[in-house]
């Protein structure tokens, strides 16, 4: 699967064993799956996840995407309550610490279970649920009618087992066998063995036993006294988890101690307070969104992507949340640094699309990639994913100093490296290109990956190798940061051979990319080594990485500021001038926080301050406009004149990990700091900040050795600071 909802693709077309195709929907049936979708509450721990609407409820719908996930199977394809027979009404809800959720609901006007009238708003039912180890949920039931109430509850639960890449639309011709459900006593089983001779089960226990408990249903008869109250409680557990937990035990404690557990997490981080409550609010949904959409893999807490459709670990995006944090929390960039290096690609394979030396794209763990059924054991199908863990590598050994580790990682970098020379430069024309291999891989590997986000302005599809510019300008940046690592080893003749190659690619991009009529880049080049001259949003990647020549640079700029391609909450993906525009789309016209935030930092670095703290605040604004101040993957590309709130996109994650960690990349460039941490430097480049935000505090910031607490503050147009504690060697330098 890729991190391209649209992409026709990303169905996998046809599975590699006969017994057992895959078989492709059509985009339009996947906008159909999520037509009218409005609200979700999303619940989270490890890899266990409930989402459900905004009741709480998993209706079991034809299409529907809601369930109890875990591993990408859904272990839960219905779990709904009904008051009275009926629907409940909702009065509020909400999933704010995102491992917990608050359902208020009352009845519709029903009879009781003895045959009387039960007026509407009688029953209120508080439902509480957590995601642990399983899924913990109490329904506090009070009869607010001024006589006895005799009602019924119940609570319909089902298993369909599907792969995640069946919920997302594809279909196949065999599957494995579902059991019937068993109940035994308060306990309901519901099975599956699945074509990869696994057993997975759901296990659904009640610590009071229900009046009756057949065909999935739980019926529950309470006798409710005016203002009376009683609970039921139960939880569902699914049998593959690794650590099962124990049985039983108070909700609120239980809800207490994971909330100790994200504080204990959270206090390793730098405390960042500013006195801008909007923005204080949207880094503390980011900072949260992070540990919430994380995993214990291996042993070591890794960043998965977004809730609910991309659950596990992707190459680029762990690289790029690693690089968005260095000033938030360092154990992001460690944890994906080691966990890819850990899946580094060794042989050859088509199928999958490996390549020595090269970093995945993308790890799934259901039946359908135990089966072989997808090639995501793992995936390799990313151009840019190798680049940007090289660089990722550079960036930790920066800011840690720790070059014994760095050293370590000697045989996977020289890998890697060998790999940007070598098959990722198939022609040898010096710039690392991509052609899908495997006939169920992606057909775009960069990270427009969708089957329609990479044309020429006539709107053809792009054929051939392709290199796109933002990956040229990753290869550009990793080589650059690695020759500034290998001249602090004393390895000169390395430092000089990766600057040499970097600063040969430099010019040959600005070369071959550059558009005089349009003052802009190519977006690519094809296979014919046309310029794919479409405007897009990541040539503001080129820039981040300093790829783009300084003569080009207010150009690109210029453009990137236009009304075509800023819509006020963010840069658009693609101009809204090209024939391909559409703000209602994966990668043509959408606007994504994290690509903003990249382009952010890249203006700042170039010296265009107010540009950058302009995207920063529409960043905020588009935080504040949504629910709990999170930032989703992507929103609609509308410009905001026309509208007084983010349009957002039907299927967007939400939380998105790139998303959350992005305001913290647009905080550092605003505060510009940087780290050379094997000499216990920190450099504070040209703090700008703007009219918004008066002060910031970071305390308990890591860079090296040396754990300091920085106040930055605004008077009038100037920016100052001060250190206000420090421990350890660090100093701090002003670079003008």
């Amino acid at each position: 699967m890729s991190r391209s909802q649209g992409s026709p693709e990303r169905r996998q077309g046809r599975e590699r064993r006969a017994d057992e195709t895959v078989v492709a929907t059509t985009s339009a049936e996947r906008y159909v799956m999520s037509a009218g979708r409005t609200s979700r509450l999303a619940v989270k721990e490890g890899d266990l996840f409930l989402y459900s609407d905004d009741l709480g409820q998993v209706p079991g719908a034809e299409n529907s995407a809601l369930g109890l996930y875990h591993r990408d199977t859904r272990y839960l394809s219905r779990l709904e309550l009904f008051v009275a027979g009926r629907q409940p009404v909702l009065l509020s809800a909400g999933a704010e610490p995102g491992y917990a959720a608050t359902v208020e609901l009352t009845n519709l006007e029903a009879r009781t279970a003895d045959g009387h009238a039960l007026p509407q708003a009688s029953i209120h039912v508080r439902r509480t649920r957590l995601v642990s180890d399983r899924l913990h949920e109490t329904l506090r039931v009070c009869n607010y009618h001024r006589r006895e109430v005799e009602v019924f509850i119940d609570l319909h639960f089902d298993a369909d087992f599907a792969d995640l890449f069946e919920v997302r639309g594809s279909r196949r011709r065999r599957r494995g066998s579902r059991m019937a459900p068993r109940v035994q006593g308060s306990t309901l089983t519901l099975s599956y063995f699945g074509l990869d001779e696994v057993m997975r089960q759901t296990v659904v226990r009640f610590h009071d036993p229900p009046e009756s408990f057949k065909q999935g249903r739980a019926r529950f008869r309470l006798r409710l006294s005016p203002r009376q109250r009683t609970v039921i409680r139960y939880e569902v557990q699914v049998t593959d988890l690794d650590t099962p937990g124990e049985a039983g035990g108070d909700l609120d404690e239980r809800i207490g101690v994971l909330r100790r557990e994200y504080e204990r997490w959270e206090s390793g981080a730098t405390l960042i307070h500013t006195d801008n409550d909007h923005v204080n609010r949207a880094l503390r949904r980011g900072q949260q969104d992070l540990r919430l959409l994380s995993a214990v893999v291996d042993g070591e807490r890794i960043p998965l992507t977004g809730l609910p459709w991309f659950m596990a670990p992707f190459g680029r995006e762990m690289a790029f949340v690693g690089l968005e944090t260095l000033l938030l929390d360092l154990r992001w960039a460690r944890a994906a640094v080691a966990f890819l290096a850990g899946r580094q690609g060794t042989v050859d394979n088509a199928f999958r699309e490996e390549q020595p030396g090269k970093i995945m794209h993308e790890l799934r763990r259901g039946e359908l990639a135990a089966t072989r059924a997808v090639p995501h054991t793992p995936y390799y199908g990313s151009v840019d994913a190798t680049a940007l863990w090289l660089l990722l590598v550079g960036e930790l050994a920066v800011w840690t100093g720790d070059l014994e580790s760095f050293e370590a990682r000697g045989p996977a970098v020289d890998a890697a490296l060998a790999w940007i020379d070598g098959p990722g430069d198939p022609d040898g024309d010096g710039f690392v290109e991509y052609e899908r291999r495997s006939r169920v891989g992606l057909r775009n590997q960069g990270w427009r990956n969708s089957v329609d986000a990479l044309v020429h302005a006539d709107g053809a599809r792009v054929e051939g190798l392709v290199a796109l510019a933002e990956t040229q300008g990753y290869v550009y940046y990793a080589k650059r940061r690695l020759a500034g690592v290998f001249g602090q080893l004393g390895d000169v003749e390395r430092a000089e051979r990766l600057t040499l190659e970097a600063e040969r690619l430099k010019s040959a991009f600005n070369r071959r990319f550059w558009m005089e009529d349009e003052g802009y880049f190519a977006m690519a080049l094809d296979g014919r080594k046309r310029q794919v001259r479409t405007v897009c949003s990541t040539v503001g990647h080129a820039l981040w990485s300093r790829i783009v020549a300084d003569e080009y640079v207010p150009a690109v700029v210029r453009r990137l500021m236009a009304s075509d391609m800023c819509s006020g909450w963010g840069i658009r993906t693609l101009s809204r001038e090209a024939r391909a525009y559409n703000p209602v789309s994966f990668y043509n016209g959408s606007v994504w926080p994290f690509d903003t935030a990249l382009i952010a930092n890249g203006l700042k670095k170039h010296g265009y301050v107010q540009e950058s703290n302009r995207l920063a605040w529409e960043l905020v604004e588009a935080a504040t406009a949504h629910r709990y101040a999170r930032l989703p993957e992507m929103v609609c590309g509308f410009t905001r004149q026309g509208t007084d709130h983010p349009v957002s996109f039907p299927m967007a994650c939400s939380p998105d990990a790139n998303s959350a960690a992005a305001l913290f990349l647009v905080l550092q460039s605003m505060l510009g700091i940087y780290a050379q941490a094997e000499e216990n430097i920190v450099y504070v480049h040209n703090p700008v900040l703007p009219r918004w935000l008066g002060e910031v505090t970071l305390s308990n910031l890591h860079v090296g050795r040396t754990t300091m607490r920085l106040r930055f503050r605004r008077a009038g147009g100037q920016t100052s600071f001060a250190v206000l504690d420090k421990q350890g060697p660090g100093r701090i330098v002003v670079v003008e």
